[in-house]
């Protein structure tokens, strides 16, 4: 059965239902039957990768917030993150355009280390404060997965997965996506926004009780919603 995710590094809510989706993938009975793809979405597109900027004075800026509650609203976001174990250091977060971490996803995934990668890019993110429109910050981070550094390099100079984000991207557009984290299972249901555990549960049992029967007669037997950016 097919998962299709619709994320963005930036958001904090996506690492959050990455972890929340995860928790409920372990108490699934036929996980091992379970293919992930990571898709890309972009937020902000026309975001300017800028390391000198705090991000809660771009947050203000950027939706006409004061600059204490861009602070109150990542010190809730950083809260609910430690329920799930994730430890954020919104102070520490460097703006940067996606784009360029979207890419070296999609290189990942090529070599079967999509999932690798997305926690790689959401933990320097959030947790590391890593600038992850840096080609040389990328070029660590897939050595680390066992990717190789130079060919990382060579792929983002030479733009070679752009279409192929904004492919990603299209298709969210075409699916009516509007906000991330989004997930398809079975490309039937959906689940938009870092929704509660049993959420997740409830919709992967219902989306494998209509995949299981069609998978037999093939091989014989064998946001939105709270949480959206």
């Amino acid at each position: 059965m097919k998962i299709e995710i619709w994320s963005d590094v930036m958001c904090p809510f996506c690492y959050i239902g990455k972890r929340r989706f995860e928790d409920a993938l372990q108490q699934f009975a036929h996980k091992d039957e379970v293919e992930i793809e990571w898709k890309s979405f972009q937020l902000n597109p026309d975001m300017k990768t800028d390391p000198s900027v705090n991000i809660n004075q771009y947050l203000a800026d950027a939706k006409g917030w004061t600059l204490e509650y861009a602070e109150q609203m990542n010190a809730h976001v950083t809260d609910m993150a430690a329920e799930v174990g994730l430890s954020y250091n919104m102070d520490n977060a460097v703006v940067a355009n996606s784009f360029n971490a979207h890419q070296f996803t999609h290189l990942a995934k090529k070599h079967g280390l999509g999932p690798a990668a997305e926690e790689q890019l959401f933990k320097a993110y959030f947790t590391d404060g890593k600038n992850v429109d840096d080609t040389n910050t990328l070029a660590e981070l897939g050595a680390e997965i066992g990717l190789d550094a130079e060919n990382i390099k060579q792929t983002l100079a030479a733009n070679t997965y752009a279409d192929a984000v904004k492919h990603d991207i299209a298709e969210a557009a075409h699916l009516g996506i509007r906000g991330v984290p989004f997930f398809v299972m079975n490309g039937k249901y959906a689940v938009s926004g870092a929704q509660a555990v049993p959420v997740f549960t409830q919709t992967l049992e219902k989306a494998y009780s209509e995949f299981r029967p069609s998978l037999e007669v093939i091989n014989g037997p064998v946001c939105g919603p709270d949480g959206d950016c």
